[in-house]
C-alpha cells in the first residue's frame, strides 16, 4: 500500500492502546492514519468505531483498514456487514499475508486481548505492504459478495 494513502483505524476500548501503539510505530515509518475511535479505555460499542472503518475503505478503494476489539469478532463481524468489505481476524503474521495474498482482505481485525505488541505490529506490516496475488484467488473473492 502506497504511504500517501491514509488508514483508517478504529477500535473499542480493549483495543484502544494497541491502536495507539500501531499509530505511534505506523507513522514513524511515514504512514498516515484516520483514527476513528474510540478515544480511551472506558466501555464503549465497538460498532460505533468499526462502521466508521469500513465507510471509509468502501469510500476509498485502494485503501486498507485496521480495527481492533478485545476478540477481534464483534468488530470483525461489525465491518463485514458493509458490501465490498473483506475483513480478515488474524493472530499472526502468515494469516495476515495469506488475508491479503489470497482474500485480497482490505481490513485487518486484531484480537487486543490475545495477541502482543510486537505480534500485533507485525501483522499490520504484513497486511500493509503484502499485494494479492490475483488469478485463481480472484475468481474465488469475486464469489464473496451477495447480490
Amino acid at each position: 500500500m502506497d504511504k500517501n494513502t491514509v488508514i483508517p483505524i478504529g477500535g473499542d476500548h480493549a483495543g484502544y492502546e494497541l491502536k495507539q501503539e500501531i499509530i505511534a510505530h505506523f507513522s514513524k515509518l511515514g504512514y498516515s492514519f484516520k483514527d476513528y475511535g474510540c478515544h480511551s479505555t472506558e466501555s464503549i460499542d465497538y460498532p460505533d468505531f468499526g462502521h466508521p472503518v469500513a465507510d471509509h475503505v468502501q469510500k476509498n478503494n485502494e485503501t486498507l483498514g485496521v480495527v481492533i476489539c478485545g476478540s477481534g469478532n464483534g468488530i470483525n463481524m461489525t465491518v463485514n456487514k458493509h458490501q465490498g468489505i473483506r475483513s480478515a481476524l488474524c493472530w499472526n503474521k502468515e494469516l495476515a499475508e495469506l488475508a491479503r495474498q489470497h482474500n485480497n482482505a482490505n481490513i485487518i481485525a486484531l484480537p487486543a486481548r490475545f495477541v502482543d505488541k510486537i505480534n500485533a505490529l507485525q501483522m499490520v506490516e504484513a497486511f500493509l505492504t503484502t499485494a494479492f496475488e490475483g488469478g485463481r484467488h480472484e475468481r474465488r473473492v469475486n464469489k464473496i459478495a451477495c447480490k
